[in-house]
């Protein structure tokens, strides 16, 4: 059987539009199905609004110098250190979904946001590294493309000293995350009930 051949993971700069136009597809594509939007009706109900919303995140991450990628454009990682990180790009992605989603779609955010937002607090109010995102285009999943992206957050950790953070409202995907070797150290379920899964990697001492 021929072995993969394991892709460089790199900070994505000078993407061309088209490049971005089909990271954020890629992108917005795998969001539509997660617990985070359950709220927002059926899976085709909510296609075009989280389609949307992913679009700004994916602009906001990039734009921030934050989104890392491998060479063939197949798998996309967002990182995010606690103690670095441009707040313009947050700003305009905030703007964009106040003035570009529907009010009731971003009143819900907002609500879910505030019963979840704590869920982190034993690692976040010290210098981390927060994982924003983690996709693998569907075309391209169990090659172990999730496991290098995670591999590559994790030797930024351990270079930079600092716990790696991870938030997801999949169970699967906090499931994901332990077996790669993370803790899964707290949940909390919200009023519409999703559950936020809590996780961490920290480098073991020698």
């Amino acid at each position: 059987m021929e072995l993969r051949k394991l892709n460089m993971i790199r900070k994505a700069e000078n993407l061309s539009e088209e490049q971005l136009k089909r990271i954020r597809k890629i992108i917005g594509e795998a969001f539509v199905s997660n617990e985070l939007f359950h709220n927002w009706g059926s899976i085709e109900e909510r296609r075009e609004d989280v389609l949307r919303y992913m679009a700004f995140y994916v602009d906001f991450v990039y734009e921030a110098g934050e989104l890392y990628v491998n060479d063939d454009l197949t798998g996309f990682i967002g990182l995010e250190d606690s103690q670095d990180h441009p707040k313009m790009p947050q700003i305009k992605m905030l703007l964009k979904m106040m003035t570009r989603l529907r009010f009731s779609r971003v009143k819900s955010m907002i609500r879910f946001a505030k019963q979840i937002g704590k869920s982190n607090e034993k690692y976040a109010k010290q210098p981390h590294i927060d994982a924003l995102m983690v996709c693998v285009d569907k075309d391209h999943q169990g090659k172990g493309i999730a496991r290098e992206l995670v591999g590559f957050a994790k030797d930024m950790a351990d270079k930079k000293g600092v716990p790696l953070l991870f938030d997801t409202d999949m169970e699967s995907y906090a499931r994901m995350y332990e077996h790669f070797g993370c803790e899964l150290y707290n949940t909390v379920t919200a009023d519409n009930g999703v559950t936020r899964y809590s996780l961490c990697y920290k480098k073991k001492p020698v």
